[in-house]
């Protein structure tokens, strides 16, 4: 069996308030293989998104190892980890924080950009991306003129720009109604499937995260298998 994308071995995070102390992950371990579409699933206010965040790099746990595609990024330099965040992971959130003065295409562009990606390349690899994820007629639309569910798939193109090896999402479909998030939810699994992308999907919706191919649900600060959806 190939080597896991992800390994997270004994994590621990938690937040210090005007209360004390609040423990969110408390020796997390989780392992996912490269290609694997994973959910992540649990009441609100569990530690789902702190837990992307830290799978992501975008947070650091306060005690544990992190090695992504083989590289411990547990205590990675602030600079390394912005490059190799940019090279690695792409993230898709619930609120897809497009920039509202640039196009779609523009929007998709941006990492690319920001990596140095000359600007030809960037458009060439955007512009597939966009005709991929049925956007040819909105490449030029800025996110004010673009659906939710369009949105979306923009923060889905530029996630995918750079060819990550992980794509991170943080509950991609809770501001869509049911049938356009079912769409952007069955777009993810033909990207894995097409590219091998390994994908974690943190959703409340457990009838979505059972057509993923594992799911599991964060539960005091642990994970578990999640319960089967009829």
């Amino acid at each position: 069996m190939a080597e896991p994308l992800i390994v997270a071995s004994r994590l621990v995070k938690g937040y210090r308030t005007t209360a004390g102390y609040v423990p969110v992950l408390r020796e997390l371990d989780l392992s996912i293989q490269a290609g694997e579409m994973l959910a992540i699933t649990g009441a609100s206010g569990v530690g789902k998104s702190t837990l992307l965040h830290v799978l992501g790099t975008l947070d650091r746990a306060e005690s544990g190892t992190l090695l992504i595609a083989g590289e411990d990024v547990t205590r990675a330099a602030p600079a390394r980890l912005d490059a190799f965040r940019n090279a690695t992971l792409g993230f898709v959130f619930q609120f897809h924080h497009l920039l509202p003065e640039f196009s779609a295409l523009e929007n998709a562009m941006m990492p690319a950009l920001i990596a140095r990606v000359p600007a030809a390349e960037a458009r060439r690899r955007a512009e597939a991306l966009l005709h991929e994820l049925g956007l040819a007629e909105r490449l030029h639309h800025r996110p004010g003129a673009l659906s939710g569910g369009e949105q979306q798939r923009v923060a889905v193109a530029r996630a995918l720009v750079q060819s990550p090896r992980a794509l991170l999402a943080d509950e991609p479909t809770g501001n869509l109604d049911r049938e356009t998030g079912e769409r952007l939810h069955e777009t993810l699994r033909r990207v894995s499937r097409q590219t091998g992308i390994t994908i974690v999907l943190v959703t409340h919706n457990e009838a979505l995260a059972g057509a993923c191919d594992r799911a599991l649900r964060l539960e005091g600060g642990g994970l578990r298998p999640a319960p089967a959806t009829a």
